[in-house]
């Protein structure tokens, strides 16, 4: 638990010196638009929630996590630093999804393991932990960003080069310091037998929850959005760096305790306050107007991650059985990935047609219709026998 929340924590170290100027760099130095932005990183992470459906199934049948974690990790500290040469949108979005083929290989073994490492009653401070020390990387990133771009003179290029540096000390921390538990090994198919069925020994209640999950996250689209936003509010570039860091502070110091609260009042009330929080906060985007705005609720919206985020992948844990986990992990994240495309796609043209008000209250209506359906097929008893 502790060797995967360190190299979650240099791994997004290394993402979030890139990630909140990724906009800026896209509208200002290429000339992107809106709507170009939220087709790249809907895009990206479409293609990683595909991939991590297969890489969770497949680690199912090999009964082994670690090396498709490895080669995740490896592919994306390789392709993350090279937006630096970008030279068009089309490139971009090629490096993205890249960056994000190497999260959808590793994102559902990871979780998995993670999961196989703990016992249910240390689940949700489990991932709440793993949560906090990925925020709190993506607190080093942005500030490291700032200190660059405030006392050097390094450009934005350069400084993206940067991210290669903990990028490679995340794939070594994680070849040498994760150990894989023991598991049972799989049972080996008969000769001409067919390989496992993606959808054998879920619930249906599983399948309910990743219902109510597609609604929320049809409203969820990119934070980019929520960068340019600030943007927009008076927030200066050099000042983007620390905003994002901010965010990531309150998420690291909010997912923890999140997560230990879930353990022992249920999920489902934990999730249904942060999905509320989050249409509040997006209601509050859509009709602010002055700076300070910007950073009040950037800390809100941190918030909110950390009443959901590891919580939401706890309760995964406790609706599949142990031998079904990750796959149970990789339809997860697809449902998560299926809206991630239309959810960007469709934020961005709401915003170029009718601004960013307008956007902003359609995310909010998503989340709180989502919220009521959460509570209504996850009534009563949640967790399912190890």
């Amino acid at each position: 638990m502790i060797a995967l929340s360190l190299v979650s924590l240099l791994n997004d170290a290394s993402s979030e010196i890139i990630y909140p100027l990724l906009p800026l760099f896209l509208t200002s130095v290429l000339r992107a638009s809106a709507s170009a932005i939220g087709v790249i990183e809907g895009a990206a992470e479409t293609t990683a929630a595909l991939l991590k459906l297969a890489s969770g199934w497949w680690s199912d049948k090999l009964g082994s996590r670690k090396p498709l974690v490895v080669f995740g990790y490896t592919l994306a500290s390789v392709v993350r630093p090279l937006v630096a040469l970008a030279q068009g949108v089309g490139q971009v979005l090629a490096i993205r999804v890249a960056d994000r083929v190497g999260k959808g290989i590793r994102t559902s073994p990871r979780d998995a393991l993670l999961a196989d490492s703990v016992a249910r009653e240390q689940r949700g401070r489990a991932f709440g932990l793993h949560r906090a020390a990925d925020h709190l990387g993506a607190v080093i990133g942005p500030l490291t960003a700032f200190a660059v771009l405030r006392w050097t003179t390094l450009d934005l290029r350069t400084l993206f080069l940067l991210a290669a540096i903990p990028g490679a000390f995340a794939v070594i921390a994680l070849i040498i310091g994760v150990k894989e538990p023991a598991r049972a090994a799989p049972q080996p198919a008969a000769s001409g037998a067919q390989l496992p069925r993606l959808d054998t020994k879920l619930p249906p209640r599983f399948w309910a929850y990743l219902g109510v999950l597609l609604v929320f996250t049809l409203g969820n689209s990119t934070d980019a959005f929520l960068l340019l936003r600030a943007s927009q509010l008076g927030v200066a570039t050099a000042l983007i760096p620390i905003l994002w860091a901010m965010l990531h502070v309150v998420k690291a110091t909010t997912s923890t305790p999140g997560g230990t609260l879930s353990d022992r009042i249920g999920r489902t009330p934990l999730i249904v306050s942060g999905w509320l929080l989050y249409a509040a906060v997006y209601i509050a985007f859509a009709y602010a107007h002055a700076t300070w705005h910007a950073w009040a609720l950037f800390a809100a919206y941190g918030v909110y991650f950390g009443l959901t985020e590891g919580v939401e992948k706890a309760l995964v844990a406790d609706l599949i059985p142990a031998s079904r986990r990750g796959v149970g992990y990789g339809w997860y994240n697809l449902a998560i990935g299926l809206g991630a495309l239309p959810a960007s796609v469709i934020f961005g043209i709401i915003w170029d047609r009718s601004g960013p008000g307008a956007a902003f209250t359609f995310g909010a209506a998503m989340s709180a219709v989502a919220a009521v359906g959460l509570m209504i097929v996850l009534s009563g008893r949640q967790a399912v026998t190890e």
